[in-house]
């Protein structure tokens, strides 16, 4: 006899795939999902999870709209703001590959371009607020952080703007540019360095001490030097990932940092958090050459960072990693200021697998705490496809 409850039809829902930097994702409006998914919990959890095609045991996603990568396997819902001073909401969830599990628990920076072009395309920002030429500010509440996004979005006859020529290393064809502005990104009454420290030491159980920097802007981050580790800091992705010890002694050191730094209460939470705390590795500039064979010269960079994302070496740079690296950067005597030569500076460039990244940040200091005022970075975003993504009922 024929089961009937795999014979149910299935339902369509709106939505828009999108790049924003060197990620994609399937983007919502909060108004056009199902009443039970509009609030967070595990009905929106399992549509989500459908949607993407997770989980996967085949690490593919053939059934869903993911990539299989932790670039490509991102969920975003956006809703109209009644925040003074800011045009929507943005809620951004990580879908794991290969577990029933979407990680809300910190934001995506390189989709964090995408919401204000989705945003105006949506009808999500006042019409008077977007000009018929020039540049739409939109104000973003970044829900998961609790923190402030402006999008500077190029308009051109009243629409997004979405080609042009600038170009973003990780990102194939050129695309039009999309200044991003992370105010605040660590609100002065909380801790820059949660330890209280721009230095700490890190003891792994059978992986050794590290000294490392703990730092929450843009996303938690834990940051080694690549030489402790045994790495050069030029290293691609198939230096690491296809390295399973490596990786192994990857995640046994973000879960002790997650632990110094106060996100999970015990060692094992650590595996229920993938998304946060991030994992890098810097070094001094050096030459190299990129995933896409484009020489990296060291003299068109100031250090070299590799970092990791739900426990793989990323092809190029999460965006919130990228604000954490220019706010350590800018903070005399953390290991991401020395690899980058020391001093003080508000701007640097920094390598990464698929080539290299400017970003800027102010920061100061205040009752002898640091704190940063904002970060800012160039990306690109635009639509890949648009309509309804279909789910099983």
């Amino acid at each position: 006899m024929t089961d009937q409850s795999n014979m149910a039809p299935q339902i369509r829902i709106p939505a828009s795939y999108m790049r924003g930097g060197t990620s994609k994702g399937v983007f919502f409006r909060l108004q056009d999902l199902p009443p039970a998914a509009q609030v967070p919990g595990p009905a929106r959890d399992r549509l989500l999870l459908r949607v993407i095609g997770s989980p996967d045991p085949y690490g593919k996603h053939t059934d869903g709209m993911g990539g299989a990568t932790s670039s490509t396997s991102k969920v975003v819902i956006i809703g109209k703001s009644e925040r003074p001073g800011h045009d929507v909401d943005y809620l951004f969830g990580q879908v794991a590959i290969d577990k029933p599990f979407i990680d809300w628990s910190g934001n995506c920076g390189n989709l964090s371009s995408a919401v204000g072009p989705f945003a105006i395309s949506a009808g999500l920002v006042d019409r008077e607020r977007i000009p018929q030429q020039g540049t739409a500010l939109v104000r973003i509440w970044q829900a998961n952080i609790g923190k402030s996004i402006h999008a500077q979005v190029p308009i051109n006859q009243g629409q997004v703007q979405e080609t042009g020529d600038f170009e973003l290393d990780g990102v194939t064809f050129p695309a039009a540019e999309l200044v991003l502005e992370f105010l605040s990104p660590v609100d002065p009454d909380e801790a820059l360095f949660p330890t209280g420290n721009l230095i700490d030491k890190l003891e792994v159980p059978g992986v050794g001490a590290f000294q490392a920097t703990l730092i929450s802007a843009g996303i938690p981050t834990v940051f080694l030097r690549a030489q402790d580790l045994g790495y050069s800091g030029t290293e691609l992705q198939e230096a690491i990932n296809g390295d399973t010890q490596a990786l192994a002694r990857f995640e046994a050191i973000r879960a002790q940092a997650a632990l110094q730094m106060g996100l999970i209460e015990r060692l094992e939470q650590a595996a229920s958090r993938q998304h946060t705390p991030k994992f890098a590795f810097v070094a001094p500039p050096q030459d190299y050459t990129a995933s896409s064979g484009k020489p990296i010269p060291a003299n068109a960079i100031d250090l070299n960072v590799r970092a990791l994302s739900m426990g793989k070496l990323h092809h190029a740079m999460m965006g919130t990693a990228a604000v954490a690296i220019g706010t350590a950067a800018a903070i005399p005597g953390t290991l991401v200021n020395q690899a980058a030569g020391g001093g003080e500076r508000q701007t640097l460039t920094f390598g990464h697998p698929s080539g290299s990244l400017r970003v800027g940040a102010q920061v100061g200091q205040r009752d002898g705490a640091w704190i940063v005022e904002r970060v800012i970075m160039s990306r690109s975003a635009r639509v890949l496809m648009e309509g309804w993504v279909r789910i099983p009922e």
